[in-house]
């Protein structure tokens, strides 16, 4: 009993310190998480807690959101199908409508199939833990995202990571992993927190060299990268170098849910393998038809990958040419480097006072000292308001000494 006492201990010692922290950060007028947005405007202008805001925050990249193509696939689903499904897919829970958006992603991709899942971090989780488990290697690049991270430790492979981007560590990791059975190189496309983008080219050939599989996360990429937003293998013209290709349905495509798209053979394995298929339930007929729409949206309307990049450019130089440092971005993610936690919540205060929606990312989330906004732009985005956007954080950037 006292060991039972013990561990409540410890739980509510970690309710009590969250509770303080959270409490501290409000009454510094530190806490921006957890805004209920009240109306989207536009794509681009949110109300929320009774103001009117410029968003700069959302993974909308191509401006779909509310899209009415897309609202209208929604819209028919529910009358077709209602709003749920009341299974899992393995059962009662597959409709037509999954295997039509499993095969406009398969074709979306240039794969010969794809599964869906109920979320990205959910797919991530499984992708791993199906494929990879004791006497496997599991290797990733040291900023993946968590739930690949969280995806490694539940497969029960060994797990090692590399420095990030660093191909040269990437094949040490590999030279020592020779002995596995097993290898499975995971890496992000786009990097979550810091824009920048993995050398795939020469992570294909280590992988091709040491007889890994590889796996590629495009949450960020799809509809980002490319000539037609198709993702990393098209940027790098590229065809058929990744062996499984991971994304979300709730970024670029304007829905929920997460996807995994590559060889026939895979992705069957998935579909009778994968503990998150099996034992969960299927996506509603709204949001399923929705990401199909969106899919084909994107490639009937081209012209919205170009004015994303052309936006991402002219936010990107206008805050370096303000004086914030940028990171390694090249993509419609743009960190600006705060430095302190203290400092990333102070812009975020100074920003959002005068009407510019954008957040902060603090450690843990990033190593101490790199705190930074993550600020995004979209397709959707007009240039005056990507320099509205400018103007505010410079006077910020000033006010709290960054610039």
């Amino acid at each position: 009993m006292a060991e039972r006492l013990g561990i409540g201990d410890k739980i509510n010692a970690k309710i009590r310190a969250m509770r303080a922290r959270v409490d501290q950060g409000k009454e510094m007028d530190y806490y921006f998480y957890n805004q209920p947005i009240e109306e989207l405007r536009g794509g681009t202008r949110v109300r929320t807690q009774g103001r009117e805001m410029l968003m700069f925050a959302s993974y909308s990249y191509l401006g779909l959101i509310g899209h009415p193509r897309i609202n209208a696939a929604a819209k028919a689903a529910i009358d077709k199908y209602g709003t749920g499904t009341h299974g899992v897919r393995s059962l009662a829970g597959s409709l037509d409508l999954h295997v039509e958006l499993e095969n406009a992603i398969a074709q979306f991709k240039h794969s010969e199939a794809a599964i869906t899942f109920s979320s990205g971090y959910v797919t991530n989780l499984t992708a791993v833990s199906t494929l990879v488990g004791r006497h496997d290697v599991v290797i990733c690049d040291k900023l993946n995202h968590a739930s690949i991270v969280d995806g490694c430790f539940l497969s029960g492979a060994d797990f090692v990571r590399f420095r990030h981007n660093d191909m040269d560590d990437l094949e040490r990791c590999l030279r020592r992993a020779e002995a596995k059975a097993t290898k499975l190189v995971v890496v992000d496309a786009v990097f979550s927190m810091d824009g920048d983008i993995i050398n795939l080219p020469k992570t294909v050939e280590l992988c091709r060299k040491h007889g890994a599989w590889l796996m590629v996360d495009e949450a960020h990429s799809v509809g980002v990268l490319g000539k037609t937003g198709r993702g990393i293998e098209e940027h790098f013209e590229m065809e058929d170098a990744i062996d499984l290709k991971m994304g979300t349905l709730s970024k670029t495509i304007p829905s929920v849910g997460g996807y995994l798209a590559g060889s026939d053979d895979m992705i069957h394995l998935f579909r009778h393998a994968s503990r998150a298929y099996i034992f969960s339930a299927a996506l509603p007929p709204a949001q399923a038809a929705a990401a199909k729409a969106a899919f084909e949206v994107i490639l009937d309307e081209p012209e919205r990958v170009e004015t994303l990049r052309r936006n991402a450019a002219q936010f990107m130089n206008g805050l370096k040419q303000v004086g914030f440092d940028t990171m390694l971005t090249e993509t419609a993610i743009v960190p600006v480097l705060c430095g302190a936690d203290e400092r990333a919540y102070e812009m975020v205060r100074y920003c959002q006072h005068d009407d510019i929606f954008v957040l902060p990312v603090v450690s843990p989330a990033v190593p101490d000292g790199t705190a930074r906004l993550r600020a995004t732009v979209t397709a959707a985005h007009a240039p005056d308001e990507i320099d509205q956007a400018i103007e505010v954080m410079g006077r910020a950037g000033k006010k709290v000494g960054i610039i």
